[in-house]
C-alpha cells in the first residue's frame, strides 16, 4: 500500500521505491561528472542525496532496508569521483559530518533512517490516535522496534 507517495509497509512496493531512488541517484551522479567539482558537490549535497529520499525515510520503515547501503555506497562513490580521490573509511566518516564540524555535509542515509522515521511517527501519534480511536488497532511495530534501538 502506498499513501501520499510512500509505501506504508515493507515489501515489494518499498523495494521498488528504493530501487527507483538508487537509480535516480546513479543517473544524477553520471550527469554530475560533467559539471565543475564544487558545483557537483553542492548539487549532490543539496539536491540529490538526502533530500531525494527524506520523504521515503520519514514515511516508510526503511531503517533495515538493504537499499540504504546501496544508496550510501553510490553517494560515497560520487564524492570520490567528484573530489578525484579515494576516501578511506575514516575520511568518509569525516566527509559525512556537517560543514560546521569540518565535513562535507553529505549525509549517510543508514545513520539517518531510524531518527527520520521515529521523529515523523512520534510527531503524528496524537493525530493517529484521534483518527483510529474507534478502531482496535495494534501499535506500530516498526515504531516500537526503532524506539528501542
Amino acid at each position: 500500500m502506498v499513501l501520499l507517495g510512500a509505501p506504508v509497509l515493507q515489501g515489494q512496493s518499498l523495494d521498488k521505491h528504493w530501487s527507483d531512488r538508487c537509480n535516480d541517484l546513479s543517473r544524477a551522479v553520471d550527469r554530475l561528472t560533467k559539471v565543475a567539482a564544487q558545483d557537483a558537490l553542492t548539487l549532490l549535497r543539496a539536491s540529490f542525496s538526502a533530500l531525494r529520499v527524506q520523504h521515503l525515510l520519514r514515511c516508510s520503515p526503511s531503517a533495515d532496508h538493504a537499499a540504504l547501503a546501496i544508496f550510501d555506497d553510490t553517494v560515497r562513490s560520487a564524492v570520490c569521483t567528484i573530489t578525484n580521490s579515494e576516501l578511506t573509511d575514516t575520511q568518509w566518516l569525516q566527509a559525512t559530518l556537517p560543514i560546521r564540524d569540518g565535513g562535507l555535509g553529505v549525509r549517510r542515509m543508514s545513520s539517518f533512517a531510524i531518527s527520520a522515521f521515529v521523529a515523523s511517527a512520534v510527531s503524528t501519534l496524537s493525530l493517529q490516535e484521534t483518527i483510529l480511536s474507534e478502531c482496535q488497532c495494534q501499535q506500530d511495530e516498526f515504531l516500537t522496534t526503532y524506539q528501542s534501538k
